[in-house]
């Protein structure tokens, strides 16, 4: 499978709970948004979760047993499905996105940056395309970075992880 689509850039950014995952996301969103990219986020929860407020119209769709539910305003759309799909055909779903941004589904093969928190985080080091890791500094101090793969950086320093995306996929500025 190739990993990059011919027009997107498809980073996943993984970790345990609680290591900065969403915030990476966001700060990598922002960044990526004001180079000029068209950013699209995918999110893997492992819970349950309510994205509908209850009582609201498109609540009351999902109760009645919709199994699509859309919305769409002057401001944006959503659609909501009442079954799990698979990470491809979210992707499918986002061809304007320049840049996809993925937070979760550790067993997927795109590039992926690994966030360290704690050294019980280490098992994560033996996904597979590993191509960054972003570690706190806890962490990052009993790394040993001789048996790296992939280039370690602080998690604070969400600006050389743009860099370093950008230059190793020679994805150009906008």
């Amino acid at each position: 499978m190739n990993n990059i689509h011919p027009r997107q850039l498809i980073i996943q950014i993984v970790g345990y709970k609680n290591t900065g995952k969403t915030t990476m996301v966001c700060r990598l969103t922002e960044l990526f948004k004001q180079a000029g990219y068209v950013v699209g986020t995918i999110k893997h929860d492992a819970h349950h979760f309510q994205m509908d407020t209850p009582g609201t119209d498109t609540w009351k769709h999902q109760q009645a047993g919709a199994d699509i539910t859309a919305i769409t305003s002057p401001e944006g759309t959503a659609i909501l499905k009442s079954h799990s799909e698979p990470l491809e055909q979210l992707i499918a779903q986002m061809p304007e996105a320049g840049v996809i941004l993925i937070e979760g589904f550790k067993l997927a093969s795109y590039p992926k940056l690994v966030l360290l928190r704690t050294l019980e985080d280490l098992p994560l080091l033996e996904l597979t395309s590993i191509i960054g890791i972003a570690a706190w500094p806890e962490a990052a101090a009993s790394i040993d970075g001789n048996r790296l793969h992939a280039p370690l950086f602080d998690i604070n320093h969400n600006e050389l992880l743009f860099q370093f995306i950008l230059q190793k996929y020679k994805f150009p500025a906008t």
